[in-house]
């Protein structure tokens, strides 16, 4: 640590907080807005993304165990789940059901279902190919109604999507409070500035709208992801050039930290340039000086 230039470095931290998961075609359905309830205004991040198919097809009982029988890209999958005591499976027609033997009936929901697949056999990979935003003035604008009209989506879809695919959207919430990760280094070359560095990284702390955190949410993970329809922010970031981090640099943090994690992660995302996985903590340094790489660094 004493080949590192400050006592006191900062990273800025940004996360996401909560997330819808949709097909594309579900974005033109009427009152989507009313059935996903009021938490979708706060979604300005969006993916757009390839996942496989999958396909229920058919269901029975063994014992007290409920299977459903699944196929995807031409491989057949088996999800076994418990039947309640005193409940039997029922059959009309392409619906299913549990009955009690009263009238009553039961079933769980397609996300339930989707679970129970991913506990048993992983996530569904993911494919990120557009990252976006919308955002309006004061956050007037939600990741919704930038899909109704967004051109690229519809280049996707004209352009087509594999046989075995679809076409699906991540819509993310990022956390509204920013956080912040501070390494304090008594071995560093100069340890004259840390109080004016520990009130800088405070001023940048609470003083990033949500406006900035967003963009700068939606520059690492294109940065990172490298989407094929993306252009902006693909190689370019980070940057002193780029106006989302003048305050960065003005208040000399040394790198951005941006995160996706969930306990039940929708999809496993990848890209050509990143392999599938459920967790993504994404790391640009500010500065490509070895003496300004501290936080979260190997070096």
């Amino acid at each position: 640590m004493s080949a590192k230039k400050y006592d006191v470095e900062h990273a800025l931290g940004l996360y996401a907080l909560s997330f819808y998961s949709l097909p594309a075609e579900f974005i033109y359905a009427q009152n989507l807005e009313q059935q996903l309830g009021e938490g979708i205004k706060k979604c300005h991040i969006y993916l757009i993304g390839i996942v496989p198919k999958l396909e229920m097809k058919d269901t029975w009982q063994e014992g007290n165990t409920l299977l459903i029988d699944f196929e995807m890209l031409d491989q057949k999958y088996e999800v076994k789940g418990p039947i309640p005591p005193g409940m039997k499976l029922k059959k009309e027609d392409y619906l299913w059901y549990l009955s009690d033997g009263s009238g009553g009936r039961f079933s769980p929901t397609e996300e339930e279902i989707l679970q129970a697949f991913q506990i048993q056999h992983g996530l569904l990979p993911f494919e990120v190919v557009y990252v976006g935003q919308a955002f309006g003035k004061e956050g007037s604008r939600h990741a919704i109604d930038r899909l109704k009209k967004h051109e690229t989506q519809q280049k996707i879809a004209l352009k087509g999507v594999p046989d075995g695919y679809r076409l699906q959207v991540v819509l993310i919430e990022t956390h509204p409070s920013n956080q912040m990760f501070t390494l304090f280094n008594p071995f560093a070359k100069d340890t004259s500035k840390g109080e004016r560095r520990i009130k800088d990284g405070l001023d940048k702390l609470f003083g990033t709208n949500e406006h900035e955190q967003i963009t700068q949410y939606e520059a690492s993970f294109i940065r990172y992801f490298k989407p094929v329809y993306n252009i902006e922010f693909k190689n370019s970031f980070p940057s002193t050039d780029l106006k989302v981090l003048e305050d960065c640099y003005n208040k000399d943090f040394s790198s951005i930290v941006a995160e996706f994690v969930f306990d039940q992660p929708p999809f496993a995302l990848f890209s050509q340039n990143v392999d599938a996985k459920p967790e993504h903590i994404i790391k640009f340094d500010l500065h490509k000086d070895e003496e300004r790489k501290v936080v979260f660094s190997s070096s």
